[in-house]
């Protein structure tokens, strides 16, 4: 019997008792130590940096944040550069990373900081679910990442160790059945590391499982780009970023979508905080 079937066993026939989650910890920290992923973002404790990469890494895939994260950080190296800067400018070198709402509501959150804070990030996951963008998984991750405080919290790659572990023959698992073992298995004297180990070992799960985590009940297939109205949002935002004052009749031939469909798109964004129309053109607002 292996370590990963006593666990099985143990957990079946005990329930999480110390020792067993003392056990689950040695699993994941022997496969970690040797494999740890050397990470820009792991390397800091500023919470400022830790929160713009949080933002980032939502929906997008680590190389590409790891390729955008220093170069936005040296474009806007603290909360008062970035609410102070231009939303075209934040949005241009925001451009690669997708889902370009988390742009916005970056700057936003730091506007808030910056305007109610004294410009410090507040190590409160209280305070900071309030801010512009930011949900309870960011709240605690940031808190967790900047201040190294034990709170229990949950994501995808999480998500995966927990059900690959203790839920093995089970499907339909609801986050508040892991919630309780996140809790109890937390690494209470360093949680900043122990996320990290988490993290790096659920993403190896699904490498060599296919993904426990698709028999949870929050599982979603994300949308290909390709062909989806997200793409023509992209495509509106970078014509408007490149051509300040660009006409509905540009935009159109620009984007290569219907009159109808950029026209829905163009509301959209000027209602969401992205675009002006100024005369016959757009702009960014």
């Amino acid at each position: 019997m292996n370590r990963e079937q006593e666990l099985t066993h143990l957990f079946r026939q005990e329930g999480l008792t110390p020792a067993v989650a003392d056990l689950f910890r040695r699993i994941v920290y022997d496969w970690y130590v040797p494999q740890r992923r050397e990470l820009p973002w792991r390397e800091t404790f500023d919470p400022y940096a830790i929160l713009v990469s949080e933002i980032m890494l939502q929906q997008t895939q680590v190389e590409r944040v790891r390729e955008k994260y220093a170069t936005f950080l040296a474009e806007f190296p603290d909360l008062r550069a970035l609410a102070a800067a231009p939303l075209e400018r934040v949005l241009a070198a925001w451009q690669g990373l997708g889902y370009n709402r988390r742009a916005v509501n970056l700057k936003r959150c730091a506007e808030a900081v910056v305007a109610s804070l004294g410009g410090e990030v507040p190590a409160d996951p209280n305070e900071l679910v309030r801010l512009p963008g930011i949900g309870t998984y960011t709240s605690r991750a940031v808190v967790v990442f900047a201040f190294n405080t034990p709170l229990p919290f949950i994501e995808t790659n999480i998500r995966s160790v927990y059900i690959h572990h203790f839920f093995a023959d089970q499907s339909g698992i609801h986050d508040r059945d892991l919630m309780p073992l996140i809790e109890q298995t937390l690494d209470r004297d360093n949680p900043r590391e122990w996320y990290y180990a988490l993290m790096d070992y659920g993403s190896h799960l699904k490498r060599l499982h296919g993904n426990p985590s698709r028999r949870s009940s929050h599982h979603t297939r994300q949308t290909p780009f390709k062909g989806s109205n997200r793409e023509v949002r992209s495509r509106i935002l970078r014509a408007v970023l490149e051509n300040p004052g660009i006409s509905r009749d540009a935009l159109e031939k620009a984007v290569g979508a219907s009159s109808e469909i950029v026209g829905k798109n163009l509301e959209q964004l000027a209602a969401e905080g992205f675009i002006v129309s100024r005369g016959p053109g757009y702009r960014i607002l």
